[in-house]
């Protein structure tokens, strides 16, 4: 999947924009009365601090400790930006936390030390031990990394893990076996030859040897060329190590007859004079970053046998950390490891690589715009495939307890692969969906609100993001100046601004606005006005006539305004069937609930309607819908003439055949609580609701703006849906990012999917 083209001003407003930095820090408990204050701090707090200082190993069952990693560096190896310092580290390694939540739901915070003396940073991490339950080193220099690592290894007695170093040489090992077992090679018999004997080459060369890679068919090279037996110049005991008896003594000629080349070194290490000269079906892993050392296109121009890696998302068979470091430490954690060792990381690679010699699931397929099977270019597997969280830690586990690395021992593997597959926040994956579906569709969106900054940065995002083309309802002077006070005073250029004075097609909007208008009160003037000055109304007639794919609009009126005048061109009320789903995500859930926005008072069948429409909106979303129709009674208790038309429509739906999951009438606990539910054993729904419907618009409003308020659910919608053309409302709240994601639900048409 190709990157997304990220400009200076992006990188710095998402690190800047709700709030600085990129995570925060929230309680798991009640912190609400005195009587919660008591328990979490004095004199509750005394007891297991007690059983602790008793027990030690119950730290993992009274505090955060067995689920929390530090993310923790010196900032001298900093990406490739070189010795950037300690604090200017900061933004990689938050960015590291959040990516071990965001994929293994393991917490994590950054420390950055501020020492480049060895000494220093292994005694602060070391007192620091009894807080976390692992410790995730990066981006420190080489020698030092070694240095760190291993000392601390010594000292303490939870994970400590080298990422650039391990992290790199799990994926790279998970490749190697898929590519050897392609090309029907073994890895004791192959020659290999490494360019790039830093911390992660040298971590590389070490893992494939604890597999079976043998010693003297692994050639290490540096800038000084080959590393060999007597050789003095530029050598350290861990480059002496893997040092051997040969009289070759450049890359080029350790290159001939190679079946493997391991590169974590610079662009243009390779030849491809030096490619020809390997061995059949050569393996080449140009993993230098942001260039390889040499391209995809460059080796199979000379070699159409060779099985090509990088270190870039651009090219296929990406060697990407995120698919090793969450699941290892996820693992560990699990069996509150000692350590991560040799096995536990063989069993990770191992496990990766059989994941990808298996059948993709569609939505990783879309996720990525194209077919994944098994072969030359897809050797790995994505880091967005959902199955990795529940089938990378169990064999980390497995091997852990194994090898005795393990405090706690997994009982019962299957149960704590059902608890993993739980642990993968769905809206997650929902998201990237979505953003993957509208990728493919490229669409021209419409943004009808070019007079406002914040729709105007989401369309610039959206076409700089590379998900389609971006048409703004707008005059050019005011967007150039509103683009400018943003800090993107270029950004205009990529736009195509459209309005009523430049464009051909005004008179065409015109009768056809008027042919619909004309029995309903319009005169020709009226009309004209409507067309020329309301870019509502002027962005539908877009849509209308094919100038445009999809609309986004709303951001600055009230949405039953907005929805007012798009009827003048569509037929977008509630007797035409249309319906407004709203989703809330909170806590790693997401709740569909309608009708937001167009049926005032409904009726059984039109609640009926918009439970149908609630389920296909679900599906688009990637959920299997379980449809709850909500009041204040539950199964007719108590009696009441309001919630009885909540009764009537589930049988409605059964008169129809609807082929989803429903319930009603019922309280929302009883929908979305399992403990309530289980008093109503009869209930159809196998489990919680994910699409609730409400007796009416006023308390669908009610209810979303009490998420949004009181508990800080994230909203996307009033997803429109039954217009027959796909467009989206945004709220007069929303931001940029949230104006981009109504634009991504009407690119890949989720509202009439």
């Amino acid at each position: 999947m190709a990157g997304s083209k990220i400009t200076r001003e992006d990188a710095l407003a998402f690190h800047m924009e709700p709030t600085p930095g990129k995570f925060e820090v929230g309680a798991t408990v009640p912190m609400a009365t005195q009587h919660d204050l008591s328990l979490a701090y004095s004199p509750g707090v005394a007891i297991p601090c007690e059983e602790i200082a008793a027990s030690p190993g119950t730290a993992y069952d009274y505090t955060n400790k067995g689920n929390l990693v530090a993310v923790i560096s010196n900032g001298t190896a900093v990406l490739g930006l070189g010795n950037l310092g300690a604090l200017a580290s900061k933004p990689v390694m938050e960015g590291k936390a959040v990516l071990f939540k965001r994929f293994a739901d393991v917490n994590s915070i950054d420390i950055e030390l501020d020492t480049e003396d060895p000494e220093a940073f292994i005694d602060a991490v070391r007192i620091m031990g009894p807080t976390f339950g692992g410790i995730n080193l990066e981006d420190i220099k080489a020698p030092d990394c070694f240095i760190i690592e291993d000392r601390l290894k010594e000292v303490m007695d939870i994970p400590v893990f080298h990422d650039d170093q391990h992290g790199t040489a799990v994926i790279c090992a998970a490749g190697l076996i898929n590519a050897l077992h392609i090309s029907g090679k073994r890895l004791e018999d192959v020659r290999i030859v490494l360019n790039g004997a830093g911390a992660a080459g040298i971590a590389c060369i070490e893992l494939l040897k604890s597999m079976g890679a043998r010693h003297d068919h692994c050639i290490v090279c540096d800038t000084k060329g080959v590393i060999y037996q007597g050789r003095t110049e530029g050598m350290n005991q861990w480059k002496s190590a893997h040092a051997i008896a040969t009289e070759l003594r450049t890359l080029e000629e350790a290159m001939r007859g190679a079946d493997v080349f391991i590169g974590v070194s610079v662009k243009g290490a390779v030849t491809p004079a030096m490619v020809e000269s390997m061995a059949d079906n050569p393996v080449i892993f140009a993993m230098a970053n942001p260039d390889p050392e040499i391209t995809p296109e460059e080796a199979r121009a000379i070699r159409s046998d060779a099985i090509v890696a990088t270190g870039r998302s651009d090219y296929p068979n990406q060697v990407n950390n995120v698919l090793g470091f969450p699941y290892l430490f996820r693992g560990a954690l699990d069996i509150h490891a000692r350590a991560i060792n040799d096995p536990m990381k063989i069993a990770c690679a191992e496990a990766l690589a059989a994941l990808a010699r298996e059948d993709v699931p569609d939505e990783v397929a879309i996720a990525y715009n194209r077919k994944l099977t098994f072969g030359r270019e897809y050797i790995l597997p994505t880091p967005f495939d959902p199955r990795l969280i529940h089938r990378v830690p169990p064999a980390v586990a497995r091997a852990g307890m194994d090898t005795g690395a393990a405090r706690r021992p997994i009982v019962d593997m299957d149960a704590y692969e059902v608890a993993l597959k739980a642990r993968m926040d769905p809206t997650a994956n929902i998201l990237q969906g979505i953003n993957a579906r509208a990728r493919k569709a490229q669409a021209q969106v419409i943004f009808a609100e070019g007079d406002d900054p914040r729709v105007l940065k989401a369309a610039v995002q959206y076409q700089r993001s590379g998900f389609g083309k971006a048409l703004v309802v707008g005059r050019e002077q005011d967007v150039r100046e509103k683009l400018a006070a943003e800090g993107l005073p270029e950004a205009w250029t990529e736009l195509e601004i459209i309005n009523a004075a430049n464009t051909s097609h005004l008179d065409e909007y015109k009768a056809f606005l008027y042919r619909r208008l004309q029995r309903k009160g319009f005169d020709a003037q009226d009309v004209h006005r409507l067309a020329a000055r309301d870019r509502h109304v002027f962005a539908a007639l877009m849509l209308a006539h094919g100038h445009g794919d999809a609309l986004v609009t709303g951001a600055t009126r009230k949405s039953a305004h907005v929805l007012e005048l798009i009827n003048h061109v569509f037929d977008a009320s509630a007797e035409d069937g249309a319906v407004g789903i709203t989703a809330l995500i909170r806590g790693g859930r997401i709740i569909l609930l309608g009708d937001t926005l167009v049926n005032e008072w409904p009726d059984e069948h039109d609640l009926a309607d918009i439970a149908e429409s609630g389920a296909a909106v679900a599906r688009a979303l990637g959920l299997e819908p379980r449809v709850a129709f909500v009041s204040f009674s539950t199964f007719g208790y108590p009696v009441s003439e309001r919630a009885h038309k909540m009764h009537l429509a589930p049988k409605v739906l059964d008169q129809r055949g609807a082929e989803f999951e429903y319930e009603g009438e019922m309280t929302v606990d009883v929908a979305l609580n399992a403990r309530a539910a289980a008093h109503y054993p009869f209930s159809r729904l196998t489990g919680p609701a994910n699409v609730l419907v409400v007796p009416a618009r006023h308390s669908a409003s009610i209810s979303v703006k009490l998420m949004q308020e009181m508990a800080g659910a994230t909203v996307i919608g009033p997803i429109l849906t039954g217009v027959g053309k796909p467009i989206q409302l945004c709220s007069a709240v929303s931001t940029a990012t949230d104006i981009l994601t109504m634009a991504l639900l009407a690119a890949c048409n989720v509202g009439d999917a």
